[in-house]
């Protein structure tokens, strides 16, 4: 559950979370936008439905009608044939089956008179309408149909039927009325879905953003713990491991200050005492008293020249002058320029070239100062005796700069922290430095789009690695590298 605690801003309070049933301006507008595009797409199928329904209904009356003409023009035919004439033709079949299907019966000899047939009854005579003209108009109103009579082969007159403007209208009111239901359950469903799709999709949102306003207010402890398909569980998940990162960072600033007032405090601390003695008289400026306090000092400076170059590294992605630069040239130079130093701390150094040019698209200072802090920190913690092994080499992709020794190496659980800023292990805590020359390094190579990697064997030993994206060699751009067999000094 997400704590909503006071806003910093102004000292107004954080606007609480949305309550699990409701829905925000944006959830709001994205069910406006469902229910709009919901509503559309039912009324255009029940337009649709209607419109089909009503000229299929009419297709099949109009079927009905011609199948009736045709059945009332056969009895007709029979009528004839059997009295040898329309005057003595008995036309009650005819007119049964016309009345059956709800028409009004009008037919016509081959002159185009209404005949009544030989029923002549007072009832046949209204139901066929004499003196009806040639235009087939009955006693009814509504649609009609005419149907050919024929005898042996001769058209010997004609049967017009007309039925009532109601008919057939019962089914198409059932069609609409089914069709009605229909929609009305369709666009209930289809809202239903809308609303809930809405709070699947900004249900996480307002979770998410829930959880910044209290990472805001100081709460690093809110997280989201949300575990959704698709992008909103990848935005969830991101949003924790932020969080997450924002916590590590917020608790390395706070190691960080600790550790730089703790490495500040012991060389001020000594010098402080000094000074005081001196000014109060009890000890003498000797020169050893001297030289001492100038030794604090100058361990004060290199702390504080180690921060800035920490500070220049972070930054080193603003200032890299990116240029095409040979790293195997560059190893060669960074050794000879520590070779003094190496060689005073009692080590021999081998090189071990690889392919000359190697071509990386970097800033020349700042990769020869990471590879001079590497070879610095191995004059620091090896050992006199000890091998330092520079080796470059490539792969289709990247190029490799490895540093490696046969000093007493790191053990296993420390290694995780070797670039972290101010690590020290429990080994090098009684040797000089700050801890801060590999977090240069690693910041410095990040800068570059590359990375570093330290290890060490169970015999002792470490190496570190440094790649970087290769790219292809333009000539006499990039100066010639050392040759392929190894250099000792």
């Amino acid at each position: 559950m997400i704590r909503e605690t006071p806003s910093p801003h102004r000292g107004e309070p954080a606007p609480p979370a949305r309550p699990p049933g409701g829905l925000g301006p944006l959830g709001r507008r994205l069910f406006a936008a469902f229910a709009v595009v919901a509503l559309a797409s039912v009324a255009l199928l029940t337009a649709a439905a209607l419109v089909g329904a009503d000229r299929g209904i009419s297709s099949a009356r109009q079927a009905d009608r011609r199948l009736t003409a045709s059945r009332v023009a056969t009895a007709a035919a029979d009528a004839y044939r059997a009295a040898g004439g329309w005057p003595a033709a008995d036309l009650s079949v005819a007119r049964s089956v016309a009345a059956g299907a709800g028409a009004v019966l009008t037919v016509w000899n081959a002159d185009a008179e209404v005949t009544s047939g030989s029923s002549g009854s007072e009832d046949d005579h209204d139901m066929s309408g004499p003196g009806h003209g040639r235009q087939g108009q009955g006693t009814g109103s509504g649609p009609g149909a005419n149907a050919p009579v024929v005898v042996g082969g001769s058209t010997v007159g004609s049967v017009h039927l007309v039925f009532s403007a109601g008919s057939g209208s019962a089914g198409l009111s059932v069609a609409w009325g089914w069709v009605a239901v229909a929609a009305v359950g369709a666009v209930a469903l289809a809202l239903a879905v809308s609303w809930f799709v809405t709070r699947r999709l900004t249900a996480p949102v307002v979770r998410v953003a829930a959880t910044a306003r209290a990472l805001a207010t100081g709460d690093r402890t809110a997280r989201t713990h949300i575990d959704a398909p698709g992008e909103l569980g990848d935005l969830a998940r991101a949003f924790d491991a932020m969080a997450d990162d924002v916590g590590h960072s917020e608790q390395a600033r706070h190691r960080l200050a600790a550790d730089v007032a703790h490495e500040l405090r012991t060389p001020l601390a000594s010098l402080q005492a000094g000074l005081e003695e001196l000014r109060d008289g009890y000890a003498d400026p000797s020169a050893q008293r001297l030289a001492s306090l100038h030794d604090q000092a100058l361990r004060l400076g290199r702390i504080i020249d180690d921060l800035g170059e920490l500070a220049e590294a972070e930054s080193a992605r603003l200032s890299l002058h990116l240029a095409e630069v040979d790293l195997t040239a560059l190893a060669d130079a960074a050794v000879a320029e520590q070779e003094a130093g190496l060689r005073t701390a009692g080590l021999t150094v081998r090189i071990v070239p690889g392919p000359a040019p190697l071509p990386v698209r970097a800033d020349a200072d700042r990769l020869h100062q990471a590879l001079g802090n590497l070879l610095s920190n191995a004059a620091r913690h090896c050992r006199p005796g000890d091998t330092v092994t520079v080796t470059t080499s490539a792969t289709p992709a990247e190029a490799l700069v490895e540093v490696a020794d046969t000093g007493p190496g790191i053990p296993a659980d420390e290694l995780p922290y070797v670039f972290e800023r101010l690590w020290r292990g429990a080994g090098a805590r009684t040797r000089s430095g700050s801890g801060i020359g590999l977090a240069v390094v690693k910041e410095l190579v990040t800068a570059h789009g590359g990375t570093v990697s330290a290890d060490s064997g169970p015999g002792g030993g470490t190496r570190v690695a440094l790649r970087l994206p290769r790219t292809e060699s333009r000539g006499s751009r990039i100066a010639p590298g050392p040759g392929a067999e190894p250099r000792v000094t």
